[in-house]
């Protein structure tokens, strides 16, 4: 008996059998591909279970999704955007497998909370800082989902003093100041020549001007939206993982100060923002629990 995880991300798919020693070379990784994505994840998933039955499978969808309806419509996968129908799919390949979907951020909070900075709090964010920003809320010890299941989407959340426009159509998001094809975006409108969000990390560490600059406004924007949710929410400990968690000081020390002068309400005094220690693999570790245990 197998059981399996499955990342739908936004800049690939990664899928894993899931056991206690499954390191990188035990995943199975591909690009998002215009056609056949289906295929693509039915190719990983057996490659993964290696002909082995699978008994549960838990999938890590960004988003939006429709949580009960077993329905994806990621924006970065154009043949899904009108709707994908992953449960039934997925049932249909693999018939004996209980099959859970959740939001990439909810499973984000779900890994956090079981092998990460959260596992002895109760109330957390836990965000995902690359080419999009996904996060995912633990209160009381309980993930939060929503009423659709795309509870702790903070990339949407509003920024004050920001009016860039975002690919939800609104303007002044998180994910359209602070996410990587953003900040990569700003920095190159601004003169800088590289091509890449890594390749803007690392000049940003060695000083270049113009990729600190970038990479600062994103750390400002960053620290005030979790100050309005620590606010919110009365939590106590903030997560940020991802390309961009990795630049340094040049993104934590303006994100650091944000929240400083935003977050002054007492019973925010504890408040701990801090680097995720589990790399890439967190939201496909968070599909794993979803399919053990069926939480999110």
């Amino acid at each position: 008996m197998t059981a399996l995880a499955l990342e739908i991300g936004s800049e690939q798919f990664a899928a894993s059998v899931i056991a206690d020693d499954v390191g990188e070379e035990g995943i199975r990784r591909a690009p998002i591909p215009a056609r056949g994505v289906w295929k693509t994840c039915v190719d990983l998933l057996r490659e993964a279970a290696a002909g082995v039955e699978v008994t549960s499978l838990g999938i890590a969808c960004a988003g939006p999704i429709d949580m009960a309806a077993g329905v994806v419509a990621p924006d970065e996968i154009a043949e899904w955007r009108a709707g994908f129908g992953i449960i039934e799919a997925a049932q249909k390949e693999f018939p004996v497998a209980s099959v859970r979907l959740a939001l990439d951020g909810v499973c984000l909070a779900l890994a956090e909370r079981n092998f990460g900075a959260t596992r002895s709090v109760l109330d957390s964010l836990a965000i995902t800082v690359s080419d999009r920003i996904a996060g995912g809320m633990m209160v009381g010890g309980f993930t939060v989902v929503g009423r659709t299941g795309n509870a702790g989407s903070i990339g949407h959340m509003l920024v004050p003093g920001f009016d860039e426009r975002c690919v939800c159509g609104g303007r002044g998001c998180l994910e359209a100041v602070a996410g990587g094809a953003s900040v990569l975006r700003w920095a190159r409108a601004q003169g800088w020549s590289g091509t890449s969000v890594s390749s803007l990390v690392e000049a940003a560490r060695s000083g270049d001007e113009i990729a600190s600059a970038a990479l600062g406004r994103a750390g400002v924007a960053l620290g005030r939206a979790i100050a309005s949710v620590a606010a919110l929410l009365d939590i106590s400990t903030v997560v940020v993982g991802g390309t961009l968690a990795g630049a340094g000081p040049v993104l934590w020390q303006p994100l650091g100060a944000a929240v400083t002068t935003h977050g002054r309400l007492g019973y925010l005094s504890g408040l701990r923002v801090v680097p995720s220690e589990l790399g890439q693999v967190a939201i496909l570790a968070g599909a794993g629990v979803l399919a053990l245990t069926g939480e999110g």
